[in-house]
């Protein structure tokens, strides 16, 4: 057993299971902190109603998401003390950054969500889903930063030898904004709204099949299209801006991406094809002549960089780069069809069975979408863990043997299926039971 390819399956499998939960509480977060901000406005008692159903779900997913995250962070010290010791002078200060300025904001805030809704004035109470919402999306800037920093390491400079060989920073402030966090933040915050907005629209396309909780269902439904439809949009920009960077600072990336082996002018755009490394073509492709180009260089006839100008040593594995982008490219174009559609639809989108089918049949199709990225992402940077810095191969730790990490690995999946299956069961228990109806509010006035 190679324990070095133990490590890695062990930290892809927790690091996958984790990632199902902070993007789907950021896109929530921020949702019901419209829905709260409406009923603040108008007092409309349907609208408090959605946000008490609505909290009650994100407080499941957080829960799961933070427990699941303790983990990973352990296997750093663990699997990875290599890797560990080379960054840890860059990555103590934003993990730092996360816990004390995101983390505490989020769940103190959250603590009045749940038990504060007839404690709390009502405006204290918005300001509170505010919080929370700022908190998680602070918390995934921290930690991005912390990967980009792998993927495109800036402002270090390297102590020491041998073993002892790690990265000191150098200026904080550059090390945070190194080229890659900016475009990989906005990309994965649009892609968390948009998980968040089709797993609210899910579920009320599910009320409105099963002809309950109609108006609940409708605003629900209404509101969740409308945030799918704009970031279905937002993501073609910050995906676009987010593949440029990569072009210009991970060449052999966006080349495995791409399936391109060989350096281009003109270089085509792949929609899809089966790419075959041992003969160094894409074999059926179907492609938009000079499209990559243009894209990365708004210039159709530009030259882009092809595998074959990277040490064969240091290509990533293409076909598990190739796939997982293009179908989270296809994914991206079914986000906007079905979101625009149903806006298109009007009032026919609250009772047409097969269109609200469609709706709740993609309720979890962003979440593959984000895992399907990751993978890319991640996948790509191979066979480097830190780019261009520190090998994979390098960064595990000398002394734990594979018989451990495989016994690790087993008891994490169980674990984690059992949790995942807690997690389902209290999520569809109260998906079923649905939003109940709230006493009433003590007259306040309306804030205006």
């Amino acid at each position: 057993m190679d324990p070095v390819l133990l490590a890695r399956i062990q930290f892809g499998l927790t690091a996958a299971f984790h990632f199902l939960y902070p993007p789907v509480t950021i896109g929530l977060a921020w949702l019901i902190v419209y829905i709260g901000w409406r009923y603040l406005r108008t007092a409309d008692p349907e609208y408090e109603r959605m946000s008490a159903f609505w909290i009650k779900l994100f407080a499941m997913l957080f829960a799961v998401g933070v427990a699941t995250g303790i983990t990973m962070e352990f296997q750093f010290g663990t699997n990875w003390s290599t890797y560990s010791r080379f960054v840890g002078d860059i990555f103590g200060s934003p993990l730092a950054a996360e816990g004390v300025f995101a983390f505490f904001l989020e769940s103190t805030f959250l603590g009045v969500l749940i038990f504060g809704r007839r404690r709390v004035s009502r405006g204290f109470y918005w300001f509170s889903s505010l919080m929370v919402a700022i908190g998680s999306t602070l918390s995934a800037f921290w930690i991005i930063v912390a990967n980009s920093w792998q993927q495109t390491p800036t402002a270090y400079r390297i102590v020491g030898e041998g073993v002892f060989r790690r990265a000191e920073l150098t200026n904080f402030l550059a090390a945070v904004f190194n080229p890659s966090t900016l475009p990989r933040y906005t990309h994965t915050v649009v892609a968390s709204l948009l998980t968040g907005a089709f797993f609210m629209a899910g579920i009320s396309a599910w009320y409105l099949l099963k002809g309950r909780h109609q108006e609940f269902a409708r605003r629900s439904l209404q509101i969740g299209l409308v945030a799918a439809a704009v970031t279905s949009l937002l993501i073609l920009a910050t995906g676009h801006f987010h593949s440029v960077q990569v072009a210009l600072t991970q060449p052999a990336k966006m080349a495995a991406f791409e399936g391109l082996f060989r350096t281009e002018s003109g270089a085509d755009l792949i929609l899809w094809g089966f790419p075959d490394t041992a003969n160094q073509t894409v074999r059926l492709k179907i492609a938009l002549p000079g499209f990559l180009s243009f894209l990365i260089h708004f210039d159709p006839k530009a030259t882009v960089a092809g595998l074959d100008q990277i040490a064969r040593e240091n290509w990533p594995p293409v076909e598990l780069s190739f796939y997982p982008y293009h179908l989270m490219v296809l994914l991206g174009g079914w986000f906007i069809l079905i979101s625009w559609l149903g806006l298109l639809m009007g009032g026919r989108r609250f009772t047409s069975r097969p269109y609200l089918w469609a709706v709740l049949l993609s309720l979890p199709l962003p979440w593959l979408s984000l895992e399907l990225g990751w993978m890319a992402a991640e996948l790509g940077r191979q066979p480097w863990a830190v780019y261009g810095l520190l090998r994979t191969q390098e960064a595990v730790s000398a002394v734990v043997p594979a018989g451990q990490v495989l016994a690790t690995i087993i008891l994490f999946v169980l674990i984690y299926s059992l949790l995942l299956a807690l997690l389902i069961f209290l999520l569809t228990r109260e998906i079923a039971r649905g939003p109940e109806p709230l006493a009433a509010v003590p007259a306040q006035e309306v804030v205006r």
